[in-house]
């Protein structure tokens, strides 16, 4: 036991150490790796089917526009409690659908390029991963560069007869190191946590389009919604004075 706590004392010492050992620059890339861990987090909780594409908004909106109710399917796209990536592009068609006769040859068009404008604003969403990971090794190189400046001061100063000027460029070597691989251990995850949130945007761009194929095939139909169509007004029934005059007319034409 008691080794034990000495060797655990013991790496949490040289951890410690080798994240001061970096300067100042080492804690600006400690910070990169925090917000580096925040942005995977909130990517994850937000790039999932459930979030971009509700099971329950999917089915109210087919249900809706597929039976014909396009401006019932409008609110409900618009509802605040309903919004959603799916939601959205479903009610740029449905806006497009309604607004004149040739809606439903522009509503799937209306629909492709809101579901490009929300993919690029969810690809959009991970760049910040891609940015840190292009910072951090630069930061580590600029560490570098100012380590070996440092080391280079320390030489010179060795030429002058300064005792402690061996331990000082063996500390300025050290940070020329440390922050080198500081840069690279938070930049080699974020590139692969970039490319992966990549792929995963395009597998549920896809997704997202089968899911909403069956209302843009609805919104393509000429015909018009149910809601929207007048009902032929019945005939007026004829009065009695009209009815007399018509009875009256073979008569008058049969006298000489």
């Amino acid at each position: 036991m008691i080794s034990l706590s000495q060797t655990d004392s013991g790496t949490t010492e040289t951890l410690l150490r080798f994240i001061q050992g970096g300067g100042v620059i080492g804690y600006i890339i400690l910070a990169l790796s925090v917000a580096a861990l925040a942005f995977t987090v909130t990517l994850s909780l937000r790039l999932r089917p459930l979030v971009l594409a509700p099971t329950a908004v999917i089915d109210g909106l087919t249900k809706l526009v597929t039976t014909g109710k396009f401006a019932a399917a409008q609110a409900f796209a618009r509802d605040a409690q309903n919004d959603c990536v799916a939601a959205r592009i479903a009610a740029t068609g449905l806006e497009r659908r309604l607004r004149g006769p040739l809606g439903a040859y522009e509503a799937r068009g209306a629909m492709e390029e809101a579901g490009d404008g929300e993919a690029a604003t969810l690809s959009r969403g991970i760049e910040p991963l891609a940015v840190i990971a292009a910072i951090a090794p630069l930061l580590g190189l600029l560490g570098t560069v100012q380590g070996m400046i440092g080391a280079f001061d320390e030489v010179a100063a060795m030429a002058l007869g300064d005792a402690r000027a061996k331990t000082e460029m063996a500390h300025q070597i050290s940070i020329a190191l440390i922050t080198t691989f500081q840069g690279l251990v938070v930049a080699l995850p974020c590139v692969v946590l970039h490319s992966y949130f990549r792929n995963r945007i395009e597998a549920l761009t896809g997704r997202l389009g089968q899911q909403l194929e069956a209302i843009a095939l609805a919104l393509e139909s000429p015909e018009l919604p149910a809601a929207a169509k007048t009902p032929a007004s019945p005939a007026r029934p004829a009065t009695a004075a009209a009815a007399a005059a018509a009875a009256a007319a073979p008569a008058q034409r049969a006298a000489p």
